[in-house]
């Protein structure tokens, strides 16, 4: 048995590869497309209080943005919108599905260190088709021993996934980018959270107060020695 954890779990968006700047890109455009109607601020308010509100029925990912961008161009125009342009929202939505996966810095060689030595496990949410067509195309996914697609990350879920696998907290890592989604649920329960901030990462992501209790890394090709300086502490 590996003296420190029996799974290393990883976050996808934004911790593996690149993800919201897609949304970012998608969500210029659509601004752009909506300039005869509204100012981009006001666009911007609108779409991000659509988003939040149709979280509960959409949940993550590319497809409930896509309906939250169709409701808020139909609300914005007070139904004026032409279906020209509703088209062309449900293109921008194809590019992004069709988008390439674009690991970050370092990701291959950590993720092939580490599995030397531990299980890992891919904890992403959102839509289940999109998240396993990333996955892949990534061409990491053979790393991981489980995937497990989420429709939230809360306490709640994890202590499900703990369950399903049989896992102690204190033996549990997740390393992602989110505080509110991969961290703070974690510490929670007692188990490590590693986190690696990412510059873009969606505000409703880190809208949270943080009390602490994990780690916090730069990028992720630091977690090897950060595993490996734990492991010699626990050996002395």
């Amino acid at each position: 048995m590996n003296p420190l954890y029996d799974i290393i779990a990883f976050d996808a968006d934004d911790t593996l590869w690149h993800n919201e700047v897609l949304y970012t890109a998608t969500e210029a455009k659509f601004k752009e497309l909506l300039g005869k109607y509204q100012p981009a601020k006001i666009v911007e308010r609108k779409l991000h209080q659509v988003e939040i509100r149709n979280l509960q029925y959409f949940g993550y990912g590319i497809k409930g943005f896509t309906f939250s961008m169709i409701e808020t161009a139909i609300e914005l125009t007070e139904g004026q919108i032409r279906g020209a342009d509703i088209q062309r929202i449900i293109d921008y939505a194809r590019e992004m599905l069709e988008a390439d996966v674009q690991l970050f810095d370092h990701v291959e060689g950590t993720l092939a260190y580490l599995s030397q030595s531990f299980r890992l496990m891919l904890v992403t949410k959102g839509d289940l088709l999109d998240q396993e067509m990333k996955i892949a195309r990534s061409g990491v996914g053979d790393y991981f021993s489980q995937v497990e697609v989420l429709s939230d990350k809360t306490r709640e879920s994890y202590t499900g996934l703990l369950a399903k696998f049989d896992l102690q907290p204190a033996r549990f890592m997740m390393v992602g980018n989110s505080l509110k989604s991969d961290i703070l649920p974690v510490v929670e329960l007692g188990g490590c959270a590693v986190y690696i901030p990412y510059e873009n990462t969606w505000a409703h992501e880190n809208d949270t107060a943080s009390g602490g209790g994990y780690f916090e890394l730069e990028h992720i090709g630091l977690l090897p020695e950060f595993i490996d300086g734990q492991r010699k502490m626990r050996t002395v």
